[in-house]
């Protein structure tokens, strides 16, 4: 049994763990930004597969405690480096911490490298290049206050890299962070589903992929073909499984539209590039303008916010034109909005029906779900 660390955008911590949960996970533990949990070679292989809200899973290799930079490196030459890769790998280093009485994370992670290195080429006469861009392997220190544990990145790039995105559009949202959001609308395939302000169209890739049971990690590399402990024969079978997985939804109402015909442009080349455009409608219109698709349905925007485009004195004159387009034309549709912007609910004139903190990054934001209901939603 193998002890791992899944980090995820926090406010998704809950959904994360019922998800490694269902991949087989044990001694499942929420801690804000991730969940610890315990599995053999399977689970891990199946949750950088199959995770669609995780970013990174990571390999506890280490454990121990320390009082200063010495502590950290003596820990860090203890480590038997060479059972876990190769020489010839290229390496990073990352340490965070929480609490911790160093004064530099940059000198910690100077002294980790060295140890690691030091370990290799007292060892081979040699030692692993550093790549600081593209690392073969990446070891992450995290450090609290007087213990630490080293940990070896199995999933390589974020997973919420995909593999597909072809055009990023302006400020757009990690596909990590869109599945969380999708899950916690309570989205159903057999609804309908709008994105009126798709841009790069990340939300919809997410959902049809979502409703038609593909692997988010189907089309991408993982970190654990790069260390030593990489079982193929075992990692061949479960994609096996994945190609061989029953197929969700065939029927979908899935529509995206945007006002900007080059976001719409990106929307396009990533729904293609995901294997997925043949679920998704797309239109260039303005939501303030847009007719609903469907009598009733699920609607998740991402509206500019002044943090990341737009003044807010401009979303101070958007904002109630929004609310007056969705009484007029969504009776009967739930609303999502994620953003960053703590005065949407009073500018839109709409009374939430549910208000999850979440964060972008270190941004943090509320998704709002508002229900469109005949009459008046204003709050009294």
């Amino acid at each position: 049994m193998e002890h791992f660390f899944a980090t995820s955008p926090r406010g998704l911590e809950p959904l994360l763990s019922a998800e490694l949960a269902s991949l087989g996970a044990q001694q499942v533990q929420e801690v804000p930004g991730g969940v610890a949990f315990a599995g053999d070679w399977k689970v891990c292989y199946a949750a950088n597969l199959w995770s669609r809200l995780a970013s990174r899973v990571l390999w506890r290799v280490a454990e121990f405690e320390y009082a200063g930079e010495g502590d950290l490196y003596e820990a860090a030459r203890k480590v038997d480096w060479m059972r876990l890769f190769t020489v010839d790998r290229t390496l990073r280093v990352n340490v965070s911490a929480q609490k911790s009485p160093l004064k530099s994370l940059d000198f910690a992670t100077l002294r980790v490298k060295d140890a690691v290195c030091d370990r290799f080429r007292d060892a081979l006469g040699r030692r692993p290049n550093v790549d600081r861009a593209n690392p073969e392997v990446r070891v992450h220190a995290f450090l609290e206050a007087s213990r630490g544990a080293f940990y070896l990145d199995t999933s390589g790039e974020p997973l919420f890299k995909r593999g597909w995105r072809a055009g990023a559009g302006e400020a757009p949202l990690r596909e990590n962070l869109a599945a969380g959001i999708l899950m916690l609308s309570g989205w159903r395939p057999e609804e309908p589903l709008l994105d009126p302000m798709c841009g790069g169209g990340t939300l919809l890739v997410e959902a049809a992929a979502m409703a038609r049971g593909r692997a988010p990690g189907a089309r991408r590399a993982f970190g654990f073909e790069k260390l030593k402990i990489f079982d193929l024969n075992l990692w061949n079978k479960i994609r096996d499984d994945e190609r061989k997985s029953k197929a969700g939804s065939t029927k979908l109402e899935i529509y995206g539209s945007d006002n900007d015909p080059r976001a719409l442009n990106d929307a396009r080349r990533n729904l293609a590039a995901a294997g997925v455009e043949r679920w998704v409608k797309l239109e260039c219109a303005d939501i303030l303008e847009r007719t609903a698709p469907a009598a009733a349905g699920v609607m998740i925007a991402n509206p500019p916010y002044g943090e990341r485009i737009g003044s807010k004195e401009e979303l101070a004159l958007f904002y109630p034109k929004l609310g007056d387009a969705l009484k007029k034309k969504f009776t009967g549709w739930r609303c999502h909005f994620f953003t960053a912007d703590l005065r949407l609910p009073k500018l839109i004139h709409l009374q939430p029906a549910r208000r999850v903190p979440l964060y972008n990054g270190a941004l943090e934001c509320r998704l709002y779900e508002i229900r469109i209901v005949a009459g008046s939603n204003r709050p009294k």
